[in-house]
């Protein structure tokens, strides 16, 4: 998926994303977001999120180290752990062609809730959302992530690595 470079409006590293995807969606920003996971930043794995945003409704997401799309890449996106933060803004012009590649759509909650787990920002979301936007109402972002075995224990697994590291740095016996 190629996006066009943006201006950088927003970075930060999170442990929770509800915050730059409430940004977004307050500033109706048009644009995308760059999420880079903690192991992306520690590890130097290969990958990072982008989603793209009209209005600041989500509209499309990629995995750039899986090439997973859609719902998909959502799940691949979602990491336990601190993840950096980079929202840009572009003409809705530059987005055209990437908005309208379907294998990429996301139904416009389904980052709140699988990324932030936050079912009120995805309430909102879908609220702000434009009536022409596609969504599918058999899509269950909750389900597909939980369907998704491997990753769920990829997750299970670097946060009990995690828990012990922190352990070991506080002195506690493992």
């Amino acid at each position: 998926m190629n996006v066009p470079q943006g201006r950088l409006r927003r970075h930060r590293v999170v442990t929770d994303l509800t915050t730059p995807l409430e940004h977004a969606l307050d500033d109706e920003l048009t644009g995308y977001a760059r999420l880079e996971p903690q192991d992306t930043l520690l590890l130097d794995s290969d990958g990072a999120g982008v989603v793209t945003f009209e209005e600041g409704v989500p509209r499309v997401a990629y995995h750039t180290g899986t090439e997973a799309s859609g719902a998909d890449a959502l799940t691949d996106i979602a990491v336990a752990g601190p993840c950096r933060v980079e929202l840009y803004e572009v003409e809705i012009d530059a987005l055209a062609e990437v908005h309208e590649t379907t294998e990429l759509a996301v139904e416009p909650g389904a980052p709140a809730e699988q990324l932030a787990g936050d079912p009120d920002l995805a309430r909102r979301t879908r609220e702000c959302a434009p009536t022409d936007q596609a969504v599918d109402p058999d899509h269950d972002a909750v389900s597909a992530f939980l369907d998704d075995e491997e990753r769920i224990a990829e997750i299970k697994e670097a946060a009990r690595a995690e828990a012990e590291s922190r352990a070991s740095d506080w002195g506690f016996d493992i």
